[in-house]
Order: structure tokens, then sequence, then C-alpha cells
């Protein structure tokens, strides 16, 4: 029997494109570490690299900001053993590779050894696998790509961390891939450490490499989940400059999640419960190697800055990858006029009855942008209108006077959403309401993209690895053997056993039990994000201030819920039953209610108790994603403390003690 290796020690230095260059430097000097790793790609990220490729080239379709940390820290990760894996690489892994060989070579570091993974990237085979019976259907529409007469900018394939663990096996100090999963950058060095088979001959390795995705949902997204974008940061110490977070990985799978010494930041079940919650889905969390479910997680704080993480659950992996299209999707134009002094609704009704062809009333009544462009005279194919109203009644400023009136226009035709759209306004100009003025000259319409997320046949895909410019062989993307857990599906503690039972022992059942009307923050926390035109808002229960029975974090501020640890036994009966109260009261209805522009949408709410959360999908609030929406918030990172911010009627017993 092999010996079981210590955790390995997995750094991130980077959670997106343009993230804190110094953090690479941060993590390696911190303390020890065996693994650096980053993220630098999202749905947008694909979209920018391929405008960045066509303005300059072959060659240019990669992150560069990871060479310029390379330039950093490459001689020391050398010296010390740290292996480097970073999906930089983007549309363009090879060139991402020669540039960093290159650069090392200039600096006297030519015994570094470079993979490079490839075999994602699906745009030279698209006629191939369309010829094959792929339909790229729609996963939001379900719509097939013929259908929509839609032509691809970039086709890529979410691939696991299969060949990054072989890459490290057979001695590579950097891996670049392209678009592999957030987490397979975490699982492939885990599974080389640990020696996992992901074949999963081993029935346990199932679980191994769920709890290694876990821990690469974690810290993927850098200093979300030691303190930052979250939604009790005043509990946060150091926040000014946070520390990016590390995964130690056990051979089991099981990880504690922490930060270096003397870092600011915060690691506590809170930060990571929150990170957990961001941008998922259901309950069963979908990787090319396992599908990891999110229903098994368990975390503990067991020390200060320090939150293990356990019994999570694998399943086989799906037989279907995730596909990022990018396509572009028109063209688009905005004006955006200031509306001062009194009678702004009049003054916005005149000028929209000059440029548009409607009135105020007309362009907010719910409408559609391309039921709206209808409506209207400008010939584009969407509309968008916002209004807002802001000021005071006697305004002793300028800010105070003024209210901003946008129109927003898509087209297909470059020139009808062009000038054609912006001289209207500004003809308007001497002939409209008093006081007007734009907050920019008129411009161009500018391209925009749009996303179709499809998927492809996991056999379809096969990871190329090349080391030092000699092809390895070639690693299917997904376990294919579709063995089933051994012990059937998981034991989760059904929502009745958690919440509602300990909800009507402590009398909250009752329909006179007392209410108090409160933010819904009060009661939790919240996460929210972006999944290509879908949203997601992560809700959970945190525990009250000062009950969480542990040292791990400073007392937070006043007016603060404490979410710092797992909860005292004082404290766990009544965040069981709010726990209960959430997951019955948060259903989709009451998400339209509460957010508007969800009204006509399709919402799901997912329970997740072990995590003491809820979370909720609202599909198609984004548009065709984040390149295409029209929204102020285009990648819904607001919209989890929009809802916190509504005002709603609690039991009185479950709030926190200071609150009630």
């Amino acid at each position: 029997m092999s010996e079981v290796r210590r955790p390995v020690r997995i750094a991130n230095c980077s959670g997106f494109f343009g993230d804190r260059l110094s953090a690479a430097r941060e993590m390696v000097d911190g303390g020890d570490i065996d693994v650096l790793t980053g993220d630098w790609l999202a749905e947008l990220t694909m979209l920018i690299l391929a405008r960045q490729r066509m303005k300059h080239g072959a060659g240019s379709g990669y992150a560069g900001t990871f060479l310029t940390q390379m330039a950093d820290v490459l001689g020391d990760c050398l010296d010390r053993g740290i292996r480097v894996v970073s999906n930089a690489g983007g549309l363009d892994p090879a060139g991402c590779a020669a540039a960093l060989r290159e650069q090392a070579d200039a600096a006297g570091l030519g015994r570094v050894r470079i993979a490079w993974v490839e075999g994602d990237d699906l745009m030279p085979r698209l006629g191939e696998l369309t010829d094959a019976g792929e339909q790229w259907v729609n996963l939001d529409t379900g719509q097939t790509l013929a259908e929509a007469g839609v032509h691809p900018l970039t086709a890529n394939a979410y691939i696991g961390g299969r060949a990054i663990a072989a890459a490290l096996a057979e001695g590579a100090d950097v891996v670049i891939t392209g678009r592999c999963t957030d987490a397979a950058l975490v699982v492939g060095p885990a599974a080389w450490w640990h020696g996992w088979s992901f074949d999963c001959s081993v029935p346990a390795d199932l679980d191994r490499l769920a709890g290694a995705v876990v821990a690469g949902h974690i810290i993927e997204c850098g200093a979300q989940a030691t303190g930052g974008n979250y939604s009790f940061f005043d509990e946060v110490p150091g926040i000014e400059h946070i520390g990016f977070p590390l995964a130690e990985v056990a051979d089991d799978g099981s990880s504690v999640i922490t930060k270096h010494e003397g870092t600011g930041g915060l690691v506590s079940v809170g930060t990571v419960t929150a990170q957990l919650l961001y941008e998922i889905g259901g309950p069963r969390y979908v990787n090319p190697d396992v599908v990891a479910r999110f229903d098994t997680i368990s975390l503990e704080q067991v020390g200060v800055d320090r939150v293990r993480v356990n019994g999570v659950v694998g399943e086989p992996a799906p037989e279907r990858l995730k596909v990022a299209l990018n396509y572009l999707g028109g063209f688009r134009n905005s004006m955006t006029l200031v509306i001062t002094g009194m009678n702004v609704e009049a003054k916005a009704d005149l000028v929209l009855r000059q440029v548009v062809g409607l009135r105020l009333e007309q362009c907010l009544d719910g409408r559609s942008p391309a039921e709206l462009a209808a409506a209207s005279r400008l010939g584009v194919a969407e509309l968008l209108v916002r209004f807002v109203k802001r000021g005071s009644p006697d305004p002793t400023s300028v800010e105070q006077s003024q209210s901003l009136l946008q129109i927003s226009v898509k087209d297909s035709d470059p020139k009808q959403a062009g000038r054609v759209f912006t001289s209207g306004v500004v003809e308007a100009a001497l002939s409209s309401y008093p006081g007007m003025f734009p907050t920019a000259p008129p411009g161009e319409a500018t391209p925009f993209g749009a996303y179709w997320p499809t998927t492809v046949a996991a056999s379809s895909v096969t990871d190329a690895l090349t080391l030092h410019h000699n092809p390895h062989r070639g690693h299917p993307s997904a376990n294919l053997s579709r063995k089933a857990h051994p012990g059937g599906e998981p034991t989760v503690a059904p929502v009745e056993t958690l919440g509602r039972r300990n909800a009507i022992g402590m009398g909250l059942g009752a329909p006179d039990a007392e209410r108090k009307r409160v933010p819904l923050g009060t009661l939790v926390g919240a996460r929210s994000g972006d999944k290509g035109g879908n949203a997601n808002i992560g809700v959970w229960v945190a525990p009250a201030a000062g009950s969480t029975g542990t040292s791990a974090t400073p007392s937070p501020a006043a007016g603060s819920t404490g979410t710092s640890a797992t909860p005292s036994p004082d404290d766990s009966e009544r965040v069981a039953a709010a726990v209960g109260w959430l997951t019955e009261w948060l259903t989709p209805d009451r998400v339209r209610q509460l957010l508007p522009e969800a009204a006509h949408l399709d919402i799901d709410c997912h329970p997740l108790p072990n995590l003491h959360a809820v979370n909720v999908v609202i599909h198609g609030i984004l548009g065709r994603g984040v390149a295409d929406s029209d929204s102020l918030d285009p990648q819904a990172k607001g919209l989890g403390e929009q809802l916190r911010a509504r005002v709603v009627e609690i039991p009185r017993q479950l709030l926190p003690p200071h609150s009630r």
C-alpha cells in the first residue's frame, strides 16, 4: 500500500483577467506552497481574447498579464519547486507557452519545463462535429445553431484536470491550458500529487475528485474566498489589502481553505459559504471529471482563518461537456440625457415623444426591448429606455437637481444604430425640454458579442498535451466509465428535518407569530453572479454576532449578523429554524415579487440545507450573456445585495437577538 502524502498546498493568484498583479509575488513569498494557480478566463474573456487576436493576429489570443506575473516569480518558483498551473492560454495555449519560453530564456531560466494543453478549441472542428450529428442546441432556448443562423467567433469545450495531472507527472514546471474549468486548476494538481485515478477504478476516487472540485470552486475567484465581495464586509480585518486563498487538499479529497498568516482578509464558514454559492445552479455541480454534490458539503471552522471542507460525494462524469460559443450579436448605441429641476417626468415624456414616438409610461410598461422597438419609430431591432429619477424637491446642489433618461438601441445595421439613431436625439436639442443636454457627445454604434451555451459529446473531445514542444498522448476529457457511486444516492437530511420541524418547535409556524419588517439582509447574506444569460443568487442564514463560540475572527461591528463561523449550540436552533423558514418563504413567486425585473422569467430555487442556504437561479435575466446584456449590472454582481435590501416581514425569533 502506497504511503499517504501530506496535503498539497495549492495557492490562487488570480480570479480574473485583470486581477491584482502583485498576488503571485504575495503567494510565493507569504509561506510554503506546492502549486501556484490562477484563473484568467470567463465567458466574456474568451470574446475579449477573440477581439485581441483579430486585432493583433495569431499568437495573441491569451492573457498577457500571466506573463507579467511570471516575469516576477518564475525564478523563485523553479528554485523552490513550486509548480505553476494556469488557464491564461485562453484561445492560444501554444502561443502563450511560446511567449513564456522566450521570456524565460531571456531571463536565464531556460531550464523551465513548459507544457500546454489544447483540445478545448472546437472552431476548427465545428463542421466535422456538425456532420457527425452535433446540433449545438442552446441550453437556454432549445434552438439549434443552424436554426438561429449564428456564425460563432469562438467555440470552446470545458475540459477537466486529466491532462494537467499528466503534465505534472511528466515533469512540467508550468502547465498552460485553454478553456479548462476553473475547478480543474485544483483537480489536476491534487490528482497528480496524490495519485488519484480519473477512471475511478477505485470508487472512492469519485469522492476525492469531487472534494477537489469543491476546493477549486472555492479558491478560483481569488479574494472572494477571503472576504472580498462579502455581504458582511465590516467583519473583514485588513480588507484594504486582502490576502489570496489557498487550499490544503488531503488524500481523501477533504481540504482546508486558508490564507497566508499576516495577510488581510478573513477565511470563515461565512466567506467560504458565500463563494460556494457563487455562479452555481442545482445541487449537482457538473465538471468534466466528476459531478460534485453540493448538498453533501460539510464546513467547519477549525482555526483562525482555517475552514475544513469535507463529506463531498462524487458522481460519475457527464456524457456531454459544456461548450461556450460566442458570436457577433449586432451593434449597440446609447445616449443619456440629463433632466434638471422640476417636472422631470413631463420633460422625459416630451423628449421621448419627439425622438422615439412613444410616451414615458409606454416606454416603462414592461414590454421587451424587441416589442418596444417595434412600437417606436426608430427602425431598430431593440429599444430600452431607463428613467432614473433622483433629486430633491428643494435641491441645494447640481447633483440633487438632476435626473437621467437613457435611450439605448440595438440593431444588425451599424448605421441604423449609429448616426440614424443619435441624429434624432441631437436634432431635438434646441426644441425640447428646458435645460436639455447629454452626458457625452453622440458616438458610432459599437459591436457587441452574444453567448451561446451548448454541449458536445465528451467522447468527441480529447485533451492534447505538449511538453517541451514534444506532443504526448491525448487524454479523454471525461470519465467515460460511468461507474455508479457505490453508496447510491447520498444521504442528505431533508428540509423538513432541518427546518420546518425546528420552526414549529419554536412556535414560529403559527399564523399569528410575531413578525418584524426589516431588510432581508438582517437575517441572510447573499452572493450573486452570471452564468451566460442567467443569474444566480446564493442566500444563506448567518449565525448571530457573538454566538460562534470561536476566536477565529474578530468581533463584528455593531449591526453585523456575525457570519464568521459555525453557530454555537445556543444559536444553532435559531439558525436551523431560520433555514426552514427561508426554504419555504423564498419561492420563485416571492423572488418575482421582490425583484420586479424578474417578474416574467423562469426561476428555480434550490435548497441547500447543509450550507444553511437556498440558491436562486433566474433564467434569461441577462439576455444573451454579459456582452449582450443591457442591464446596468450585466454580470448580476449586485443582484444579491439588491435582494438583501428589500424590507420584508420576518418572525422576530428568527432574527439575530440584537435585531429583534
